[in-house]
């Protein structure tokens, strides 16, 4: 959360210097995985799930909204919203990239991770 507030101070102040705010984003692609505050209000029913996410939603209004801004705003950057999923599995379920390709050569590489073990880069 502070870094993407820091963004927006960031873009603010290339507002105010008459500079295009859109040049600030983050360089390299990030996913930010919003955990749940560790609260439950409702337990023992089908419906537990649903309502502790809704109130989770309605405390933290604010800082969902501001997320949802730097998703929107900012290349590069995604949020998680909770009720997705346990971080570790959104992680590597849905986020994790295991081969990238780079803007200035077009070359795939790879990049390990300690989920899957080693990679090398293809020759």
């Amino acid at each position: 959360m502070p870094a993407v507030v820091d963004l927006a101070a960031m873009r603010d102040a290339m507002k105010a210097l008459g500079a295009d705010p859109q040049r600030i984003n983050p360089l390299q692609p990030v996913d930010l995985v919003i955990d749940h505050s560790v609260q439950v209000d409702e337990y023992g029913s089908a419906a537990a799930f649903m309502i502790n996410t809704e109130l989770e939603f309605e405390r933290n209004k604010e800082r969902y909204v501001f997320l949802r801004w730097g998703q929107d705003a900012l290349r590069n950057f995604r949020a998680v919203p909770p009720g997705t999923g346990i971080c570790h599995q959104v992680n590597l379920e849905y986020l994790g990239k295991t081969v990238f390709v780079s803007r200035k050569t077009a070359k795939p590489s790879r990049i390990p991770t300690p989920s899957l073990g080693q990679t090398r880069t293809p020759r």
